[in-house]
């Protein structure tokens, strides 16, 4: 099991008003979240235990796995502007920098084709190159 991911690159929020955060977001979430919970929930994929909408320092995870060291983060319209773009980089690389490794899948990807998201879930949780953003053809 992994240490909890306490480092100088991590700025840090209030703990008590990202717990919060996380809890409003379970409450709202996306169509998308809800249909890739249901297949990463209850330890069904590969017997890993996700949390939902994971608080880590001032962000707020949406699918996150301790013992594999990932987030999965599903990327919406609302991610495609290169303002939103810039700040998934900016992120994403705070993330990393903690060593957990990001996996992004786009929300249609989940919404059309779920079986072809958990797969590119489950390709990051094999050795090799991180894949950038599963159903890009990037």
């Amino acid at each position: 099991m992994r240490a909890p991911v306490h480092t100088p690159t991590m700025p840090t929020r209030e703990p008590n008003r990202m717990l919060q955060a996380a809890r409003d977001l379970r409450r709202s979430q996306t169509r998308s979240e809800a249909l890739l919970w249901e297949r990463l929930r209850a330890r069904r994929l590969d017997g890993l235990k996700f949390r939902r909408q994971h608080p880590l320092g001032p962000f707020v995870l949406d699918f996150y796995c301790e013992s594999a060291g990932l987030a999965i983060e599903v990327d919406g319209g609302v991610h495609e502007s290169p303002s939103a773009r810039d700040r998934d980089r900016e992120r994403q690389a705070l993330i990393e920098a903690a060593g957990i490794r990001v996996v992004r899948v786009r929300a249609d990807l989940v919404e059309f084709d779920v079986e072809s998201a958990i797969e590119s879930i489950r390709a990051t949780l094999t050795p090799g190159p991180s894949p950038r953003r599963a159903g890009r053809g990037e």
